[in-house]
């Protein structure tokens, strides 16, 4: 074909297009937006948005849809596939980019011809007017030129509500929440819904994710059970109508829903009627409770074909073995079929792997001929923010998953080292996303409130009426929303763009919207930089802004340490043990060090302070908002004064451990002293504008304090624990002073009591050296604490603890205590011990802490960690999972056990043997 014939030709298409070939005049205000006469709703919603937004910017928007109209400046909006978009492009020689990607969208407009609206899909046409729409807020008037095209960098960018609550439901267990008006009255809320799928959609969120221990029962009905729905049939009606109006409205916005449930969990109607527990972490699968959870997916599916399922296989089943994929493999994705099946569809929906508890590269090996539309999802820094360097055996888990060829999902998890305070470090937060792509190889968020998860909808401030999360966080969805769609950013445009952000939220100038966002970045570097350095754990069983006990600082084994936070969610660096050990053996430092993090801390808290106040004489707008924003910089700045001088404090008195010198103990009387001043400040800080610090407020909680019956949840009930630590240690100081030769510490012998075993059948022995503890090796007892020596252990074989699950069935007419003790070595060989990281039962029994640490050594074995588990009078049967564990007897259920490690019987795990907590307790 020749130049002459390719011109008549384009001539042809320009004339075909009489009205949107018009020129293009700046000043008249009328504007067509042209849609397709079949628009898709996505395609509607968007272009909606934009002429709202036209019309707020002074023009005449009107949409056609299907026809041009003459008289008007035009926009024509659709896919690049539709007729009336390839003859405009065509015509003013607009060609698609050559990376067409998922959600990709194309604007142009040149010189005085028409506008395109061009998406590769439905979404990339929504997020295109999107776009358009922002731009012509901001400047209050269409572009005369522009070009721009756009793809996301992650696949999917989700936010998570859970469907859950602080405390338990009477008579139920965790997780466990049926949908109901009464327990969820939010979930009804339509307009609720609607400013927060808004509020997705315009940070270019694209999935949503429901959080529930077992949703099946409140939203399908299964004829083959009856019994299991547990709503009336007025609530399932809600309950219907709400999902189907939640899912509508959310596809509208580009955004898919996923369902999200825990395994193994049964309705408690079915329970009962079965005679079952509704979870046991430890119950073997059973015909039974299989095909009622494939009937249950495949119902689900069949209802609502449009929604994504998220499987958890751990927690509420034995984790990391073959029942994971079976569990899979035979029950949910066949339940997904059959759901598939009775549609006659053959689209699968996809399923979201969750890598929690489980061995999820070997479940997806497993998987994957069977199914393609699987997704694997992680957590990124365990259940809190910590670092922007993840590293170590985690990273490597997250790379395998990502390479497996599927899309590998970041979860943003919980946040517990940073509710209740507002967070917005865009920095922190910008090189997060990109060590989920450099380091981890992902391709998608899931994101969870950044407070109060627990008490969706509602934040913890002390405000009549509650605060919305949706509303204080709004710099916390906006924020990984921006980096999701795009984390290559440059730094000073970032600075520029939140520094604006905030300065119209405030009422403020630019240069005191960047002090706003130098606060946030100085206050966002203390609470990931205490957990990493000072924690326990990154996982919700510790709150970190109500502190930590001094016990928990010096011998945090005790506690239950979670190594991995250390090896692999924070740099290189030294725990506050490690560091006392190396300067007093003038070792040298390596990578982060406990005191460097105190004093950088310190240094944070000043200037976020300093930032605020900068800031603060200026606010024109929502100062009400802006006062609680700097109370909470102030609350921060109090904290990481508080933690840094309670490290000091503890690095001199783990100097004592070697030294036995009490002029180390002396020097740190004045650092904790300073330590729960700042805690007392940050009391006062609190009392009046906080209702609690961690919206968890059940049993799992552990540290600084047990959280029962929601106890020890705010600044107020801490304080006076501080306070006694303090004066504990005073007065041992003085004692040491007057009398420098402690007593021996007394022995407290535990008690035993005989309870009748039911099963299994098995001979007991002495706790006491030379002892075999197995019936089928010669492995007996080297060293024992001698507290342990009136039990009597119960002799089982270690092939079987190994290869079947343990159970004991027991009666007993008065309260008693089980001692069971787990090998300290992680080993698939070993129980593992209760671990409320990744089983949320682990508890349930009082289990979850150590009571005496290296409490026994068995030749060939590592050593022996005590747990004990209670029960009340009457018959209990116990499941534990395979593994070898030594079963140590039962005691007097009313005897308290004393906590500490067994001095002399092996060294503790910072390479000594000296226990000084009797220093705090």
């Amino acid at each position: 074909m020749n130049r002459y014939v390719i011109l008549v030709s384009f001539i042809f298409l320009f004339l075909s297009l009489p009205s949107v070939a018009q020129k293009m005049d700046p000043n008249n205000r009328s504007v067509t937006l042209l849609i397709p006469a079949s628009a898709h709703a996505r395609v509607t919603f968007g272009a909606e948005r934009l002429k709202q937004a036209l019309i707020k910017a002074g023009y005449q928007a009107t949409i056609g849809q299907g026809k041009s109209v003459t008289g008007s400046q035009q926009i024509v909006i659709g896919l690049w596939s539709d007729e009336t978009v390839k003859k405009l492009a065509a015509a003013y020689w607009y060609t698609p980019e050559k990376d067409l990607a998922k959600e990709s969208f194309s604007i142009r407009k040149d010189a005085r011809n028409p506008f395109l609206i061009a998406g590769v899909d439905l979404s990339g046409v929504l997020y295109g007017c999107l776009e358009l729409a922002d731009k012509v807020t901001a400047s209050g008037k269409l572009p005369d030129t522009i070009n721009q095209h756009e793809k996301p960098e992650m696949v999917l960018r989700g936010t998570c509500v859970g469907i859950q609550k602080p405390t338990y439901l009477p008579g139920r267990d965790v997780y466990e929440y049926p949908y109901t008006p009464e327990t969820f009255p939010w979930l009804y809320d339509k307009a609720l819904w609607i400013r927060y799928l808004d509020m997705m959609v315009e940070n270019r969120y694209n999935s949503l994710y429901l959080w529930n221990g077992h949703p099946f029962a409140s939203l399908v009905r299964l004829k083959e059970y009856p019994y299991a729905v547990e709503v009336d049939d007025a609530t399932f009606k809600k309950n219907e109508e709400i999902f189907r109006f939640l899912t509508t409205e959310a596809d509208k916005r580009g955004i898919w829903v996923i369902q999200m449930f825990y395994n193994i969990i049964v309705s408690k109607p079915f329970a009962e009627h079965h005679n079952i527990k509704t979870q046991d972490r430890n119950r073997p699968i059973i015909p039974l409770i299989a095909d009622y959870t494939q009937k249950s997916i495949a119902a689900f599916v069949q209802k609502y074909p449009n929604v994504g399922l998220l499987i958890a296989l751990g927690e509420a089943m034995e984790g990391v073995g073959q029942d994971d994929v079976d569990w899979f493999t035979k029950t949910i994705i066949p339940g997904v079929k059959d759901g598939l099946k009775a549609l006659g569809k053959t689209e699968e929906p996809p399923l979201v792997l969750r890598a929690h508890d489980t061995d999820a590269p070997r479940v997806m090996k497993a998987a994957l001929p069977l199914y393609k539309n699987l997704y694997t999802e992680a957590k990124f820094n365990g259940e809190a923010l910590t670092t922007y360097t993840p590293r170590g055996k985690w990273a490597e888990l997250h790379r395998t998953l990502s390479n497996i060829g599927t899309v590998q999902i970041e979860n943003v998890h919980i946040l517990a080292n940073l509710e209740p305070f507002r967070y917005g470090s865009a920095d922190f937060i910008q090189k997060s996303v990109q060590a989920m792509h450099s380091i981890y190889g992902a391709n998608g968020l899931h994101l969870y409130p950044q407070a109060s998860y627990w008490d969706w909808p509602y934040t913890a401030d002390k405000t009549t009426p509650r605060l919305l999360q949706l509303d204080r966080d709004w710099v916390w969805y906006k924020t990984w929303g921006r980096y999701a769609w795009k984390s290559e950013r440059s730094r000073p445009d970032e600075v520029t763009y939140w520094g604006t952000q905030l300065a119209d939220k405030y009422g403020l100038s630019i240069e005191k919207g960047k002090d706003v966002l130098e606060a946030y970045e100085q206050a966002g570097e203390i609470e990931p930089k205490l957990l990493r350095r000072y924690g326990i754990t990154d996982g919700n069983r510790q709150t970190l802004t109500l502190g930590m006990l001094m016990t928990q600082l010096i011998n945090p084994f005790r506690y239950g340490l979670f190594t991995l936070m250390y090896e692999s969610e924070a740099p290189e660096g030294e725990m506050i043990i490690d560091y006392a050990e190396k300067d007093w053996k003038h070792n040298g430092h390596i990578g982060e060090t406990p005191v460097q993090v105190a004093d950088e801390v310190i240094e944070h808290g000043k200037k976020a302070v300093a930032a605020i106040d900068k800031a603060a004489g200026d606010v024109t707008k929502d100062k009400a908002e802006f006062t609680r924003l700097k109370n909470d910089v102030y609350c921060q700045n109090a904290l990481a004064n508080f933690y840094a001088l309670k490290a000091r404090a503890a690095v001199a008195v783990l100097r004592y451990k070697y030294s036995s010198d009490v002029h180390d103990l002396e020097k740190a009387v004045p650092l904790l002293e300073n330590s729960v001043k700042h805690f007392a400040e940050l009391t006062n800080l609190t009392k009046d504008t906080y209702l609690y610090a961690n919206s968890m407020q059940t049993k799992q909680r552990k540290i600084p304090m047990r959280g029962v019956d929601g106890t020890y949840k705010t600044w107020e009930e801490m304080l006076p624990v501080y306070q006694k630590e303090l004066t504990r240690f005073k007065h041992v100081i003085d004692s040491l002073k007057s009398t420098p030769t402690t007593a021996a510490k007394q022995t407290i012998v535990l008690k035993p009591v005989a309870v009748t075993l039911q099963r299994p059948q098995v001979e007991s022995y002495s706790l006491e050296k030379g002892q075999s503890v197995f019936v089928d090796t010669t492995a007996t007892i080297r060293e024992i604490a001698p507290e342990l020596k009136q039990l009597k252990g119960l002799k089982l074989a270690k092939a079987k603890l190994q290869s079947e699950r343990t159970s004991l069935t027991f009666t007993t007419t008065q309260p008693v205590k089980l001692l069971v003790g787990f090998f300290t070595e992680k080993n698939p060989n070993y129980l593992p011990a209760p671990e409320l990281e990744t089983d949320a039962s682990a508890n349930d029994y009082g289990q979850s802490e150590i009571k005496i640490s290296n409490a026994v050594l068995v030749n060939g074995f590592p050593p022996v960690n005590i747990h004990a588990y209670s029960f009340r009078p009457g018959q209990h049967t116990l499941n534990l999972g395979k593994g070898a564990c030594l079963l140590l007897g039962f005691m007097d259920g009313n005897q308290e056990i004393p906590i500490f490690d067994a001095a002399g019987v092996a060294p503790d795990l910072a390479g000594n043997k000296k226990n000084i907590d009797w220093l705090f307790e």
